[in-house]
């Protein structure tokens, strides 16, 4: 009896090699996407369908953005009445500075609704207990009293939303990754705020008392896969929110993550969160890093860093204003 009508294996895609034989990640890439964290309410299933992308795309307030922005510019029309800092709002920010892509993510394949596979519903299985706390850490840093009650980002340490993570999440702008190697050290630059993750390979973790903005990663190969595991992260680095997720860890959190290229242009990226004080359950998540031209340019911020002062004193004239 003869093959015919029998389709053929697939083949597994074989990646380029290093000089030690390990695969070559090295190079630029992004996760822009206008999938995020967590699935949108309303939104059953983590994988779509053609039309279900489309429609699930289209109700997003990125494609809003886009759209307005696509249209023709008054030169005559009046100032906007005053709005939110939503995207939708008139208080938001420019599109000029926005790079949040224009599709759904797509991963093995598949477009999907949210990174997270695990729980189920695509959602963070928040403990009471954790919510309260983190609820509790984000109204600290809405207060103006001091510099310890501004968040790391104003002070341009750190990106916002996680995106030097780990886990490494995609936010309104600056999605990219640099990945070089060596047999020692893998070397993630992350083009928001330029920090670098150094992962340090079959080594063993410092001590808790030195805890880093992004922790304290070790990497190993598991065949084809660099797994990675972080934790030490640095207490002023717990909360993290950007586009449609909020996202809180404590200091003694374990995310591990595994990096696997699939294809000349993919990596499969997927992360374990694991964080019993603030979490019911460890979840799980999956995006694709996709390659991207290069190269990465500078970030600059704010330049001399005018944030933090300008806050703060605009804070104590309002206190004066308030007591005449």
């Amino acid at each position: 009896m003869g093959n015919a009508g029998v389709a053929a294996p697939a083949v597994a895609y074989e990646p380029p090699r290093m000089p030690d034989g390990t695969p070559d990640m090295q190079g630029i890439w992004t996760n822009a996407s206008i999938t995020v964290l967590e699935r949108p309410d309303g939104v059953e299933n983590l994988v779509l369908s053609d039309a279900e992308a489309a429609a699930v795309l289209t109700a997003t307030d990125e494609t809003f953005q886009l759209s307005e922005d696509a249209k023709p510019t008054d030169p005559d029309a009046p100032a906007p009445e005053k709005g939110d800092n939503s995207i939708r709002g008139s208080g938001g920010y420019n599109t000029f500075w926005t790079d949040f892509g224009d599709q759904m993510g797509r991963v093995k394949g598949e477009w999907r609704s949210s990174w997270i596979v695990d729980p189920a519903n695509g959602k963070l299985p928040w403990s009471p207990a954790g919510g309260q706390r983190a609820t509790a850490y984000a109204a600290r840093y809405r207060s103006f009293d001091g510099p310890e009650t501004r968040p790391a980002a104003e002070r341009c340490t750190i990106g916002f939303g996680s995106t030097g993570g780990p886990p490494m999440l995609n936010v309104l702008y600056n999605n990219h990754y640099q990945i070089v190697q060596t047999p020692e050290t893998v070397a993630i630059l992350v083009e928001m705020n330029h920090n670098t993750r150094l992962i340090r390979m079959n080594d063993e973790h410092r001590p808790k008392a030195l805890r880093g903005w992004l922790g304290d990663s070790i990497g190993r190969w598991e065949g084809d896969t660099l797994v990675v595991e972080t934790t030490n992260f640095h207490p002023d680095a717990s909360m993290r929110g950007a586009i449609r997720h909020r996202l809180f860890m404590t200091p003694e959190a374990k995310v591990t993550e595994r990096f696997t290229r699939v294809a000349e242009n993919e990596i499969l990226y997927e992360f374990v969160v694991d964080d019993p004080e603030v979490y019911s359950q460890p979840w799980r998540a999956e995006m694709t890093l996709r390659k991207d031209e290069g190269p990465i340019y500078e970030y600059a911020c704010h330049e001399a860093n005018y944030s933090l002062p300008n806050i703060l004193g605009g804070a104590r004239r309002e206190e004066a204003a308030a007591s005449e």
